[in-house]
């Protein structure tokens, strides 16, 4: 049985600290330890409890950032929503989004990397660079993603990410709220995850017990969905994104944007 977050005004959603810790790091590791059994509907109220339309939603439109975004819906909490163009996305990703949009009537921003920066680095490395070393798809991951991520939370206060601890031993140590140090490395930006502790298997029942719209690669063996050029169909025995970098051999394969990775 999971425990009720002890709300300092119940049916608020926002917690009571000391003032004196508001912004610090000790409140948010408070946040944290409050919220670890809480459901993500408790948590997603909390968070917008504190920060309101301020939160932001950064998805790809996987299936763990459509069930934020439908529960965000159905809660009557109104988010920013934001989502990469890295401009090698799949087409199907393409009209996923614009079926999602439609769906729940909500605006979605698309950031994409620089031109300037894209041009340099396909023109040092090549346009499929990442295949030739694990450096140079950290590189592409940076300039496609990471430095993107960073322009488009530059003005919230904090943001919703649909990760899960099963999903990498990387992201195993993660807590539902904690200061995102990897997007932002000054001033204080908050990370706020409520689906940490779901599995796959609570993921896809959700989806299906709920209807929330799902992306359609799911349907063909997909089990993570990036980039075409750098995503497959999952294959027997693969964990949750070996699809995903498939040709690199070691684990806890990241792009950067969760966790640190050489620039």
């Amino acid at each position: 049985m999971q425990q009720e977050p002890n709300h300092g005004d119940p049916g608020s959603g926002v917690l009571e600290f000391p003032d004196q810790a508001v912004d610090g790091d000790l409140c948010v590791l408070g946040w944290a330890i409050e919220l670890e059994l809480a459901t993500p509907e408790q948590v997603l109220r909390w968070a917008h409890g504190r920060w309101g339309r301020e939160l932001t939603l950064a998805t790809s439109f996987q299936a763990e950032g459509m069930i934020l975004l439908h529960m965000c819906h159905e809660l009557g909490l109104p988010v920013r929503v934001v989502t990469l163009d890295t401009g090698r996305l799949p087409e199907e990703t393409f009209r996923h989004i614009e079926h999602v949009r439609l769906h729940y009537g909500v605006e979605v921003e698309m950031v994409a990397p620089r031109a300037s920066e894209v041009a340099r680095l396909v023109r040092r490395g090549g346009p499929n660079l990442f295949y030739a070393s694990v450096v140079g798809r950290q590189r592409c991951c940076n300039v496609r993603k990471v430095e993107p991520m960073g322009r488009a939370l530059a003005r919230t206060p904090a943001w919703l990410s649909g990760l899960r601890r099963d999903q990498t031993p990387t992201r195993d140590v993660l807590n539902k709220v904690e200061v995102d140090r990897v997007t932002r490395t000054k001033g204080r930006l908050v990370k706020v995850c409520p689906l940490l502790d779901w599995t796959e298997d609570q993921v896809w029942a959700y989806i299906h017990e709920q209807g929330v719209p799902y992306h359609p690669l799911y349907d063909r063996g997909y089990r993570t969905i990036g980039c075409a050029p750098c995503t497959r169909p999952s294959r027997p025995g693969e964990g949750a994104r070996g699809g995903r970098w498939w040709w690199e051999s070691q684990t806890g394969k990241e792009c950067g944007l969760h966790v640190l990775q050489p620039r």
